[in-house]
């Protein structure tokens, strides 16, 4: 006999409590602990089976079937195209590109494969909305051409959505999103932690058992992570998110799991009034076209995943003359950018103590990769004695508290993509033992 129960279970994180509080104990979030009612079944009666196990020798083994999406970007960053009954999640802020891109996808496959139906279920939009985007995207073409096996349809109800699915039986499946998406046998709202679960379950037992490749839409909390319960990444095969935000026309997408290749690629798509277009040599749209001689101004090669990308590294450094000093760093962590002028005044002497020091990374990027300390602190040290970097030098290596430089991986990777976008001068901290070396090669002595 079942029985009716409730709890308190955070929305943020997944975490569950008997009572309700204001703080959740699991992610420490503020009045996110939401009443949900679950039913607790009874001991089952059913005759219990032995697992049929099997050695690795016996498995027959099966090639991976993949279907190219049009987008060569695309493809390399799921590791040759989408697998064929996979479940995909993509995730990203509002208005980033999300719906964008895969109506581009499903209009690719739609003009490749005309006899299966792709089947593009919104639970955010209308057919109204969805098809003045689909007329946005291929303006200069006629409409009806590549959309006539693309069906629409705007449904929240996951049972509708899992019966129709059964008797569609379509070649591509697109849910945007699931957390609009609901279940009839839970009464909590939709997006809560149960409902979540609940309906990406029954996505993922049907798609699965009908090989059918699909997409799923994430929303994202204010922190930026896929919001719902942790279990929705691990359920699906992979998880891609876009970056950016819509005062850039750049959006970086990356894989943030990936059941059938890497995780190591980042691709760059610009949205422009046609859609998502592919950025085939992204270094470029970071580096600054000028040539004139201006101190403060270095580049660098960074790795982003597998991908070796140049970026321009600014740096302005400026009398203070009313105390307090100020540092301000934009596109890497504030506290890095103390830590270098530290070791800058400690180990080089350069006295910055009333100076204002301001980083800034061209493209709006946010670079993780320590590689980069070299060229915050020469490009900190051109600014400060106003000499101006030789333009075709790259810079990269990373720095210690003693001053020493530490060697930095793939520099074969960061080199080629150098000579590649036409910069001969390449140093690297593998070459130099210490700041003192760089400085005197650079002749900022």
């Amino acid at each position: 006999m079942s029985k009716i129960k409730s709890l308190y279970i955070c929305q943020n994180c997944g975490a569950q409590s008997a009572s309700w509080m204001g703080k959740c104990n699991g992610c420490n979030g503020w009045n996110t602990l939401v009443e949900e009612v679950y039913e607790e079944k009874g001991s089952l009666s059913k005759k219990k089976r032995v697992v049929k196990f099997t050695t690795l020798s016996s498995i027959s083994e099966k090639k991976t079937q993949r279907i190219k999406t049009g987008l060569s970007e695309i493809d390399l960053l799921l590791g040759g195209g989408i697998v064929q009954g996979s479940l995909n999640l993509l995730s990203g802020e509002p208005g980033v590109g999300k719906s964008t891109l895969l109506l581009q996808l499903a209009y690719n496959l739609a003009k490749q494969n005309s006899e299966g139906k792709i089947l593009y279920i919104s639970g955010e939009e209308s057919p109204q909305q969805i098809k003045l985007r689909a007329q946005r995207l291929n303006k200069n073409d006629d409409f009806a051409k590549g959309w006539d096996s693309l069906l629409i349809g705007d449904e929240t109800n996951i049972e509708n959505i899992i019966y129709s699915i059964q008797k569609e039986k379509p070649f591509f499946l697109i849910i945007d999103s699931i957390q609009t998406v609901y279940s009839e046998k839970l009464s909590s709202y939709p997006g809560s932690v149960s409902q979540v679960r609940q309906c990406a379950n029954a996505v993922l037992r049907v798609v699965k058992r009908l090989n059918i490749p699909t997409f799923i839409v994430g929303q994202v909390t204010k922190e930026g992570v896929v919001a719902g319960p942790k279990l929705l990444e691990h359920l699906v095969d992979v998880v891609l998110q876009f970056e950016g935000s819509e005062d850039q026309d750049y959006r970086l997408l990356r894989a943030l799991k990936n059941r059938f290749g890497s995780t190591d690629e980042v691709i760059i798509l610009k949205m422009s009034s046609s859609g998502l277009e592919e950025i085939t040599n992204p270094s470029a749209i970071f580096l600054d076209d000028h040539k004139s001689g201006i101190s403060g101004s270095v580049k660098t090669a960074f790795l982003d995943g597998n991908r070796a990308l140049l970026v321009e590294i600014q740096a302005l450094v400026v009398p203070n003359y009313f105390p307090p000093l100020r540092r301000t760093a934009s596109g890497i962590d504030y506290n890095r950018l103390l830590l270098l002028i530290a070791v800058l005044e400690r180990r080089l002497g350069v006295k910055l103590q009333n100076k204002d020091v301001y980083i800034k990374v061209s493209g709006g990027l946010k670079l993780q990769d320590p590689a980069v300390d070299l060229a915050i602190c020469v490009a900190i040290l051109s600014a400060y004695k106003n000499k101006v970097l030789d333009n075709r030098v790259v810079v990269v290596g990373e720095i210690g508290l003693l001053g020493e430089l530490r060697k930095v991986r793939q520099v074969g990777k960061r080199k080629k993509e150098a000579g590649k976008q036409g910069f001969d001068m390449f140093i690297s901290s593998n070459e130099f033992r210490n700041l003192k070396e760089v400085q005197g090669k650079l002749g900022f002595g």
